[in-house]
């Protein structure tokens, strides 16, 4: 559990870098490179796996364990060519993981969000869901079972992502020389393009050679257009959690027979119905009337994400000493905001509610910790009193949901 506390730096870690970036992008006039509305997202996608992965990251290590110790095939020593040979299995594991990500519907279902940002930069790189990482602790499951100790499997799982988040920016053009081996930003800016050219293409996360070897390498030719083929019109936090398997059930609905179910689940990517996914947006989202307009109050979403990434690190750091109570509230109260961004992008009027669902929350916990939880209706009749009194709906409309035209 050690590692968990050594994560506890990386959302800091993650910010200081993104500054950096920003900064730099500036400095060569380059805007275009972030968008606000889809940072927010990006950025509310990482602290949720971030958030989640405490919970279930301890069971990752402890499966390693398990199949190292009971199932191992080999009894492979710690020794610098044997962390050189893991290097490579691990990024070849890797590949085909990635690769089969995108070629089978239920793990592209887990991927999908990854893929789902029109922009190509560090906030990108934190686009990784819980499905996708219990999906993919499957797949290393295979380097314990050769007889990798866990211990270097996990440390290489760390070196391995941290590489593969600095290949997430525009800023670094191409590096040809070095192509021939590593990943570089510019040869994964092509994985993540959505121009026919580059679609499923390189898979590889540290190194290019798999990619040469089994045909699907592809150097960048033409600017690419990040995002999918077919972009996703929301950045509510669960729709972009759970498009895609509401796709895959539409489709299963839709098919007759079992052969016709089966392929729906896992099939192919490319032959999901394009009409569905438009049906469902018709039948669970509201239309962006004008995407042209913003949040007046932006500051309040930065609010909402400084203040998660605040919790998320004390709880990281504190995790292993926190009773289950504290435990729950911090999963609820982090999940909740997460939320309520998306809901503030897409200016839903019901996200006043969970608001007060937030409040409750908060104030539940403090009354259970002091033993008073009996006194739990007490904020809520204030609330109520308040609402009435204050009119506070309308003036929350009013300030945090005012909106504004941008260029």
């Amino acid at each position: 559990m050690e590692h968990i506390n050594f994560l506890a730096f990386a959302m800091p870690a993650f910010f200081l870098f993104l500054f950096l970036e920003y900064k730099l992008a500036e400095r060569k006039k380059r805007p275009e490179i972030f968008n606000y509305e889809s940072s927010v997202s990006n950025i509310s996608i990482g602290i949720a796996e971030r958030l989640i992965n405490l919970f279930i990251a301890a069971s990752f290590y402890q499966l390693y364990y398990f199949i190292y110790n009971n199932y191992r095939i080999f009894d492979i020593p710690s020794t610098i060519f044997v962390w050189f040979a893991l290097i490579l299995a691990t990024d070849f594991v890797w590949y085909w993981y990635h690769r089969l990500g995108h070629e089978v519907n239920f793990f592209w279902a887990a991927h999908i969000v990854h893929h789902h940002s029109e922009e190509f930069n560090f906030t990108a790189a934190a686009r990784i869901t819980t499905f996708q990482a219990i999906v993919r602790t499957g797949f290393w499951c295979i380097l314990p079972l050769i007889g990798f100790h866990p211990s270097m499997v996990i440390t290489m799982l760390i070196v391995h992502g941290a590489y593969s988040f600095f290949t997430h920016t525009q800023l670094i053009g191409r590096i040809k020389w070095l192509e021939y081996v590593f990943v570089t930003p510019s040869v994964h800016g092509v994985h993540h393009a959505s121009d026919e050219k580059y679609l499923d293409k390189n898979y590889g996360d540290m190194f290019t050679f798999w990619d040469r070897l089994f045909g699907t390498f592809q150097e960048e030719e033409e600017k690419p257009k990040y995002g999918l083929t077919h972009p996703l019109k929301s950045y509510s936090f669960l729709w972009q959690h759970f498009h895609y398997y509401f796709e895959i059930y539409e489709l299963m609905k839709r098919s007759q027979g079992f052969k016709a179910k089966w392929n729906a689940v896992f099939g192919s990517p490319a032959n999901m119905d394009q009409d569905i996914r438009p049906i469902l947006e018709k039948r669970f989202l509201q239309d962006k009337a004008n995407p042209h307009q913003r949040l007046r109050f932006k500051n309040y979403l930065y609010i909402q994400l400084g203040v998660c990434t605040l919790f998320l690190t004390v709880f990281t750091y504190y995790f292993e000493y926190l009773n289950a109570t504290d435990k729950v509230f911090v999963l609820f109260f982090i999940l909740i905001t997460l939320v309520n961004c998306g809901a503030l992008l897409e200016q839903r009027k019901w996200i006043y509610y969970m608001e007060y669902a937030r409040i409750f929350i908060v104030t539940t916990y403090f009354l259970y910790v002091e033993n008073l939880i009996s006194f739990f209706f007490v904020p809520l009749a204030i609330m109520i009193f308040a609402e009435q009194l204050f009119s506070l709906s309308t003036r929350y409309q009013n300030v945090v949901l005012q909106l504004e035209i941008s260029e």
